[in-house]
C-alpha cells in the first residue's frame, strides 16, 4: 500500500466545502451533507472491467484528480482519511446489506460505514449506500428517530446486532444490519475485490449510480432513472439508448465516464438498452 499523505484541501474543493474544519458536530454534519451531493455513488470500474483499488494514492487520484465517484468503500475509506485529519475519532464497521430481503436474512459484510467518538457519543456515518445513502450522521441510540435532509432514519437494536431502518412510504424498512466489530482496510479490500471482479456480483452485469441533491435523490438501475423528491413525489424514466443514457450520468448524475464509447458498446452488449 501507498504512503501517500491525504489532501484535505482537494477533498475541500471536491465537495465545495467552506466551513468548520474543527472535530465538531458541526462540522461532521456539514460534511456528510455535501459529500453525497458533489461525489455520485457509481458502479463503473467494476461494469467496465477496471480494476478497483482502495490504497489512498488511488482513491485521490480516482475521485479527486478525475472527478469521479465511487461506491461505499471508495466513498466510505475516503470520509475516513478526511474525518482522520480533521482530528475525528473515527474508524470503519461492516455491515450485511438486508435491503428487499427479510430482515433475519444472513448475508456476506459486504457493506462499509463509520463509527465516530465526539463528545461522549457515538454516532454512525455513512456517504456510500447508492440511492438510500444518509446525508447526515445518526446517534447510536436505538429506537431514536432521526430526521436527515431527506428521510427519516432510526436504529433498532437485535441482540448482537443493530438494524439501520429507513421510513419509507409510511412504514419502516431494514437497509442493512452491522455490530461494532471494526474492521481494517485488508478487510474492505477482500470484499471488494469480491464485488467487483466475480461473475456473481451484480456490479458487473448492471450499471447503478446515485446522487443526493438537497431537493430530490437520483437513482439509476440500468435503464431506469427514478427521480425522488422531497416530500415523497417520485418520477421514473426509462431510458432507450446508450448515447441517452451516458448523457443522464453526466449531466444529471454529474458522473465523469471514463471511456464513453467502451460504455455505451458494454451497454449494449448486455442488452441494457436498445441495440437496434
Amino acid at each position: 500500500m501507498t504512503n501517500a499523505s491525504f489532501d484535505i484541501d482537494a477533498y475541500f474543493a471536491r465537495i465545495g466545502y467552506r466551513g468548520r474544519t474543527d472535530a465538531s458536530l458541526e462540522a461532521l454534519t456539514a460534511l456528510h451533507r455535501q459529500h453525497p451531493q458533489a461525489i455520485a455513488f457509481e458502479n463503473l470500474d467494476p461494469f467496465l472491467g477496471t480494476p478497483v483499488k482502495l490504497d489512498l494514492a488511488s482513491l485521490q487520484d480516482k475521485i479527486f484528480a478525475r472527478g469521479r465517484g465511487g461506491y461505499c468503500y471508495e466513498h466510505n475509506l475516503i470520509f475516513l482519511h478526511a474525518l482522520k485529519a480533521l482530528g475525528f475519532e473515527v474508524s470503519g464497521l461492516a455491515a450485511r446489506v438486508l435491503w428487499g430481503q427479510p430482515d433475519d436474512t444472513i448475508t456476506a459484510r459486504s457493506h462499509m460505514l463509520l463509527r465516530i467518538e465526539l463528545d461522549g457519543r457515538t454516532y454512525i456515518a455513512d456517504v456510500g449506500f447508492g440511492g438510500l445513502t444518509l446525508t447526515a450522521p445518526l446517534l447510536l441510540e436505538p429506537g431514536l428517530e432521526q430526521q436527515t435532509p431527506h428521510e427519516n432514519f432510526r436504529i433498532t437494536e437485535a441482540s448482537d446486532h443493530f438494524r439501520l431502518q429507513a421510513d419509507i412510504g409510511g412504514g419502516w424498512r431494514t437497509i442493512y444490519r452491522f455490530d461494532m466489530q471494526q474492521s481494517y482496510e485488508i478487510d474492505y479490500a477482500v470484499s471488494s475485490h469480491f464485488l467487483s471482479t466475480h461473475p456473481d456480483s451484480h456490479f458487473l452485469s448492471t450499471v447503478i449510480a446515485a446522487r443526493a441533491l438537497p431537493d430530490r435523490r437520483y437513482a439509476l438501475r440500468n435503464n431506469r432513472l427514478s427521480t425522488h423528491h422531497l416530500g415523497g413525489r417520485t418520477e421514473q424514466r426509462e431510458i432507450a439508448t446508450a448515447a441517452e443514457l451516458a448523457e443522464v450520468l453526466e449531466s444529471q448524475l454529474e458522473i465523469v465516464i471514463p471511456d464513453r464509447a467502451a460504455f455505451e458498446a458494454k451497454l449494449r452488449d448486455k442488452k441494457i438498452v436498445e441495440t437496434a
